[in-house]
């Protein structure tokens, strides 16, 4: 007989007690407390994908169009496994598996349902950890050499749950297998031939994207190509297309908003506080950075500790939570190929490029005076700015759109987490400033602190922020609708 370590849903406990004198014994179902907060299964593979999520940001570099997407499908696969288990829930992509009987709707099958399914999305998505998530299949007392597809059972449940998002989104725009016509079987290549109008060594029209020099660490010097510019192209899973919600136009070179702007970005850099420092390397991010997604999740995993939540919530919370990050990068992806707007970057080189001004000189610097063609934001060499076009601000989008998210999902603005840092510890190690924490009292002002920290930083204006928040937030209430559907919860 197979042995699990995972707990029942509910046991049935036999209680022999006299309803009244001389009468006979009845018996009473006492349930037994759901594992909830950090006990949950669902928010323990959630953990587990945050560490996917780290690790592969350490092998392949930042990516997080491409992270984003297999955090959201890896909990659409849960979800769909779990709503074979619960009353009213609609699966996304699994076919053809019936509801389970009310009886068979344990914690226990639950568990065991979203354990392979988060178990075959990951080895499909974060294929080189898969000895990792082997492991703690073990841990949990499960067979991860399991492949039954069989749908009257848990397993089969959550491995058909996991088969059918990975079948299903194949073709779907991100050339994860180098599918896309074009692309000789090279995953994520370029396959819609995109290339910047501006090269890292001329600026002909400053009003499009430049790509910059990046140190690569060795003492050479090296220019990245924009990433993944093709996401555009990626199929949403909420939204019926990325460009349903694209913004209108950036400002542009001559106009007093983009003049105003600039300056903006100049003014606040050169009066950079501690907290103002610590908050833009937290936003970034840092060493082993799980990306807006990722970060979004962490967040979302505080709400599930903080409301003690059960296996079913964080299901649901999570799942919400990240298709809208993903649709909100698709959303943002849409904009910035759309747009193919400058940095701050090259339109402070352009604005400023006979004047002197108050700037961070670099590492080991520190603020100085230097020409205005030397300014730069405030970030190591080796990455010094993302490499990819500016508006919308992809941080304000996916902060704006999952902080609209959780709003939703809890019925409160409320958060009330914090960080506490030294700042200038992911920047300039020579030059380090007091220790700070921050402060999240909501979750409207986390995304828009997540938001500011970069036009602090220096890798977007305003108008790039204001326009990504907004994005991102109709995409939240977008995402809802979806959601309410899926959950057998249709809006009123």
């Amino acid at each position: 007989m197979k042995k699990f370590v995972l707990v029942m849903a509910l046991l049935v406990v036999v209680v022999s007690c006299k309803k009244s004198k001389g009468s006979e014994s009845t018996t009473r179902i006492q349930p037994i407390e759901q594992p909830t907060g950090a006990e949950n299964l669902a928010y323990k593979w959630g953990a587990m994908a945050i560490t996917a999520q780290a690790n592969d940001t350490e092998k392949f570099k930042p990516r997080p169009t491409v992270t984003s997407r297999y955090l959201g499908l890896i909990f659409v696969a849960v979800f769909d496994a779990w709503s074979r288990y619960d009353e009213k829930a609609i699966p996304v992509y699994l076919e053809g598996v019936d509801r389970r009987p009310s009886d068979e709707r344990t914690l226990n099958n639950k568990e065991i349902a979203i354990s392979y399914a988060a178990f075959g999305a990951m080895n499909e998505y974060y294929a080189s950890d898969k000895d990792l998530f082997v492991q703690f299949m073990k841990d949990l007392g499960l067979d991860p050499t399991n492949t039954s597809e069989d749908p009257n059972t848990p397993e089969g449940v959550g491995n058909l749950a996991a088969k059918a998002v990975i079948e299903a989104r194949k073709g779907d725009g991100a050339n994860q297998y180098g599918e896309e016509e074009g692309s000789n079987g090279v995953p994520y290549f370029n396959y819609v031939g995109y290339e910047p109008v501006n090269s890292a060594d001329e600026n002909v029209d400053p009003n499009r994207w430049q790509p910059k020099y990046f140190s690569d660490g060795k003492g050479g010097k090296f220019a990245p190509k924009c990433l993944t510019p093709f996401w555009d192209k990626v199929t949403p899973v909420a939204l019926k297309s990325g460009d349903q919600f694209r913004p209108g136009p950036p400002p542009k070179i001559g106009s007093p908003q983009l003049e105003a702007e600039v300056k903006e970005v100049i003014e606040m850099q050169a009066n950079l506080t501690d907290e103002q420092k610590a908050l833009v390397e937290f936003m970034r991010d840092g060493p082993q950075s799980v990306q807006q997604a990722g970060h979004w999740l962490k967040f979302a995993q505080e709400v599930s500790i903080r409301d003690n939540h059960t296996l079913d919530q964080d299901v649901k919370m999570y799942f919400y939570n990240q298709v809208v990050a993903m649709d909100a990068f698709i959303a943002s992806w849409d904009s910035k190929m759309y747009y193919d707007y400058a940095r701050p970057y090259a339109l402070v080189h352009e604005y400023y490029q006979d004047q002197i001004i108050k700037a961070w000189g670099g590492e080991g610097k520190g603020m100085m005076e230097i020409d205005g063609t030397q300014w730069r934001p405030y970030s190591p060499e080796t990455f010094l700015c993302p490499p990819f076009p500016s508006y919308t601000s992809g941080h304000s989008t996916i902060s704006g759109g999952c902080a609209e998210a959780l709003k939703l999902w809890t019925g409160s603005d409320t958060f009330g987490s914090e960080v506490t840092l030294v700042a200038g510890a992911m920047t300039e190690l020579d030059n380090l400033g007091d220790t700070v924490t921050l402060k999240f009292p909501t979750f409207t002002e986390t995304a828009e602190m997540a938001g500011i920290s970069r036009v602090l930083g220096g890798y977007h204006i305003q108008a790039d922020n204001i326009a990504g928040l907004e994005l991102g937030r109709n995409v939240a209430r977008e995402a809802w609708k979806f959601y309410k559907k899926h959950v057998g919860e249709p809006n009123l």
